[in-house]
């Protein structure tokens, strides 16, 4: 695959070189990505940086969430923080989902105990065209912050994060989480021609976003459909899969493993399969060597214990990580995770027992 394009330096408008690539060959979880059979397996968490840790509730006191992912000595600790306590064998970016849309100039906030919350809903072809491009100079912040990870983490690989263009398109539409997405189903039901305007526009909007990150260091990117699987196979086909698929491929050429996951996509693995990512994430409901079948043999799989399970006890934990390895075999290539992120009242020595019970399991 070729390098990435350059992107521009912030405030610039001048053309600056990406980050030189890192070259991590003892990288498991780059291998498993690549669909081979690394010396260990690898394993890291969704949301491992996050409320489970007492060390991230002591930094973030009193700083809110999109300030702190945009503060890049901030995020670049908070991110380390996993990386530090368990050993994992990735870090990845300390963001949030509609950081691309505050950057790019969106009226959003993240409300505790709600969640994103959308100042002007987006629901008619005048709010789509009035959407702001992101500027990559915009995002100037996180590629910072990138640049902090890539000097700090070693031989620890880091990934990158975005949400999908259907999850960014709901917090839009709906004007903040929803648990029926039912003005977001309308529109893609009444309105298609609107509907794919803006999800073209998102599409470019998280390419933009993820590109900077490549350009900044990241040595993989994860896509993160949080809402996806509200959705039939049949509408995901056609109302969302064209729009995600642009994103990764826009990301062919950039040299470094590409994550597909998405919450509740049993059903969608097939398509989501199809959409471009090196490695499909797949949530605790779909054992992985069914979701193996149902992806197709040419992609690597992530996942997928069941968070809550970490609540259960050293001998439950075992018997799940045992069994999730065994049908991770059936995969090119697996990357042991959770089938979701980590719940904040999870305890963080759970989340190490895991790690070095992983670590110590043969890979075939």
């Amino acid at each position: 695959m070729s390098a990435p394009t350059s992107s521009t330096v912030a405030g610039s408008g001048s053309p600056v070189a990406p980050s030189p690539r890192r070259a991590l060959p003892g990288s498991a979880f780059l291998a498993a990505a690549r669909g081979e059979r690394p010396t260990h397996l690898p394993v890291w968490f969704m949301r491992q940086a996050g409320r489970s840790l007492p060390e991230y509730r002591t930094v973030r006191q009193g700083t809110g969430m999109l300030e702190s992912c945009l503060t890049p000595e901030l995020a670049c600790e908070i991110t380390l923080q996993p990386v530090r306590r368990y050993g994992v064998d990735a870090a990845i970016l300390f963001s949030d989902i509609v950081v691309p849309l505050k950057v790019a100039g969106v009226g959003v906030d993240i409300v505790a105990g709600t969640g994103p919350v959308v100042d002007a809903p987006v629901r008619t072809a005048a709010d789509v065209t009035a959407l702001p491009r992101l500027d990559p100079d915009a995002v100037a912040p996180v590629a910072d912050a990138v640049r902090l990870l890539v000097g700090e983490l070693g031989d620890t690989p880091l990934i990158g994060f975005a949400g999908a263009p259907f999850t960014l398109a709901s917090y839009l539409v709906e004007g903040g989480p929803s648990r029926n997405h039912e003005r977001t189903k309308a529109l893609m039901h009444a309105e298609p021609a609107t509907w794919h305007a803006l999800l073209d526009h998102l599409a470019d909007l998280t390419l933009t976003f993820l590109r900077a990150q490549v350009d900044a260091g990241v040595d993989a990117v994860q896509l993160f459909d949080s809402w996806a699987g509200a959705l039939s196979e049949r509408d995901y086909r056609a109302l969302v899969l064209p729009h995600s698929a642009k994103v990764l491929a826009g990301l062919a050429d950039a040299g470094v493993p590409r994550v597909h996951f998405g919450v509740g996509t049993g059903e969608l693995l097939g398509a989501m399969g199809e959409a471009g990512a090196d490695v499909v994430g797949v949530d605790w409901r779909v054992p992985l060597d069914e979701a193996t079948r149902r992806i197709g043999p040419a992609r690597a799989v992530q996942g997928n214990l069941d968070p809550a399970v970490l609540f259960a006890g050293p001998e439950v934990v075992e018997r799940e990580v045992r069994r999730i390895v065994d049908e991770g075999r059936a995969a090119p290539g697996h990357v042991v995770n959770l089938g979701h992120g980590v719940l904040p009242e999870t305890d963080p020595d759970a989340l190490a027992r895991v790690v070095d019970l992983v670590h110590a399991l043969p890979v075939s």
